[in-house]
C-alpha cells in the first residue's frame, strides 16, 4: 500500500525576490540582486500560483521587520488562488491571543479553511526592541506558551481565562466561529526552552536544515511529548538548488558564492553573533562565518553558503534532481514528515522543484500521487 506523500511547502519572498539570497529582516538590509522583483501583489501572486500549479501544499508567509504583514498579504493572495493553503507566521506576544484567534477565524473563513499557523518567538534582540519587547530568551518562550495555549483554547471554541505571568485574560471567546477545518500549528526554535514548548503545544516542529546526524532532536522531542500523550510531527526548513546534473547545481552555488560581498558577510555575521537564538548559532557553526567553498559543504549535498548573508534558515540541498530527492528521502526516513523549501528566484524554482524533485521523492518514498 502506498505511503502518505510527504508534504512539501514553499516560501513567499515578502521582502523582494531575485536570483541571489538576501536578508529577511529590514535590520539587515538587502542587495539589489536579491530584490530585483518587488514584493507586490502581482509578483507574489505569481509565486503563489506557481507553487499551487507545481503541487505544493502551502507557502510560508514570513513575519518580521522586513516583511509585509503576513495576515493582510495572505488575505489578498487567497483571493487569487483556489487550492493551495497558506502557512502564516506570527509573533507570540505582539498581539493578544484573543485578537490572534479572531484573525485566524476570519482568515480561515475567507480562505476556505486553507490555513495553518507558524508560531515565531523571535531570537534577534535588536528586532525585538524595535517591536517594543525586551524579555529575556527563556521568558519569551514562557510568554509564547501562555499565548499559544489560550489561542488554541479559543480556536477550539472554548472560553479563555488566565491570570498568568505574562498574560491576563478574562472571559475571552470567539463569537460564532467558523473554524470548520483544524488549524495546524507549526513551531520552530532549537533551545531547550523552545523544545519544551513545542513538545506541549506544537503540531509540527519545524527546525532549519541541519545534517542528518542532528536527528537526535527528533527523538528528544518525541520523548518530551510522550508524557503529555502527544505526538509531534516534524518538518524541515531549507533551500534547494536543484538542476538536471550535479555539476550544474554546484555551478549555481559557486555563482551565488562569488557574488556575495565580503562586507555583507562580515556585517551579517556580526549581527548574528549578537542574537540569542540557539538555532541561529547552530546555523553559524556550520560555516563559521567563512566563505570557504570547501567548508561550506557540511555533508553530501548540504551547503551552508546561504547562511553567510541570510539569517534563519541558511542551508540548501545542492545537486541533481535525483540527488536532492534522495537527500529529502533520507530526512523522511529519519522522521521528517514535511519540508518547507525555497529557491532563488522563488517563482521559477517552485516549478523546477515541484516538477522535477517532488515526483522523484514520491517514488523513493513509495508514496502515491500528490
Amino acid at each position: 500500500m502506498p505511503q502518505t506523500p510527504p508534504l512539501l511547502h514553499w516560501f513567499l519572498p515578502t521582502g523582494g525576490d531575485g536570483c541571489d539570497p538576501g536578508g529577511v529582516t529590514a535590520v539587515q538590509g538587502r542587495t539589489g540582486a536579491a530584490t530585483r522583483r518587488p514584493a507586490d501583489i502581482p509578483y507574489l501572486t505569481q509565486v503563489a500560483r506557481a507553487a499551487e500549479q507545481a503541487g505544493f501544499h502551502s507557502p510560508l508567509t514570513p513575519v518580521g521587520l522586513g516583511c509585509v504583514d503576513p495576515w493582510i498579504l495572505t488575505a489578498a493572495l487567497a483571493q487569487h488562488t483556489t487550492r493551495i493553503g497558506f502557512l502564516v507566521a506570527f509573533r507570540a506576544g505582539f498581539a493578544s491571543p484573543t485578537l490572534l484567534a479572531q484573525q485566524t477565524d476570519a482568515l480561515s473563513r475567507f480562505a476556505g479553511g486553507r490555513l495553518a499557523l507558524n508560531l515565531v518567538t523571535g531570537g534577534d534582540p535588536t528586532e525585538q526592541r524595535a517591536y517594543g519587547h525586551r524579555l529575556a530568551h527563556d521568558d519569551r518562550y514562557a510568554r509564547t506558551e501562555e499565548v499559544v495555549t489560550d489561542l488554541r483554547t479559543l480556536l477550539d471554541g472554548k472560553t479563555a481565562d488566565r491570570d498568568g505571568t505574562h498574560l491576563r485574560i478574562e472571559g475571552a471567546r470567539l463569537t460564532d466561529p467558523e473554524l470548520r477545518h483544524p488549524v495546524p500549528l507549526f513551531f520552530g526554535g532549537a533551545s531547550s526552552a523552545a523544545e519544551e514548548v513545542a513538545a506541549r503545544r506544537a503540531d509540527v516542529q519545524l527546525p532549519w536544515g541541519e545534517p542528518p546526524a542532528a536527528a537526535a532532536r527528533i527523538a528528544r522531542l518525541r520523548d518530551l511529548a510522550r508524557p503529555a500523550g502527544r505526538t509531534v510531527r516534524f518538518g524541515l526548513r531549507l533551500h534547494v538548488i536543484s538542476r538536471d546534473t550535479g555539476a550544474e547545481a554546484w555551478a549555481e552555488a559557486d555563482r551565488i558564492l562569488a557574488g556575495i560581498d565580503p562586507e555583507a558577510v562580515r556585517a551579517g555575521q556580526e549581527r548574528f553573533a549578537a542574537m540569542d537564538s540557539t538555532g541561529q548559532a547552530r546555523m553559524t557553526a556550520l560555516h563559521g562565518g567563512v566563505a570557504d567553498a570547501a567548508r561550506l559543504t557540511v555533508t553530501p549535498n548540504l551547503w551552508a553558503g546561504i547562511g553567510l548573508v541570510r539569517e534563519g534558515a541558511g542551508t540548501a540541498l545542492v545537486g541533481s534532481h535525483d540527488q536532492v530527492a534522495s537527500r529529502l528521502a533520507e530526512y523522511r526516513a529519519l522522521g521528517i514528515d514535511e519540508s518547507n523549501l525555497s529557491g532563488y528566484p522563488h517563482r521559477e524554482e517552485a516549478y523546477r522543484v515541484g516538477e522535477e524533485v517532488a515526483p522523484r521523492l514520491r517514488t523513493l518514498t513509495g508514496a502515491g500521487a500528490a
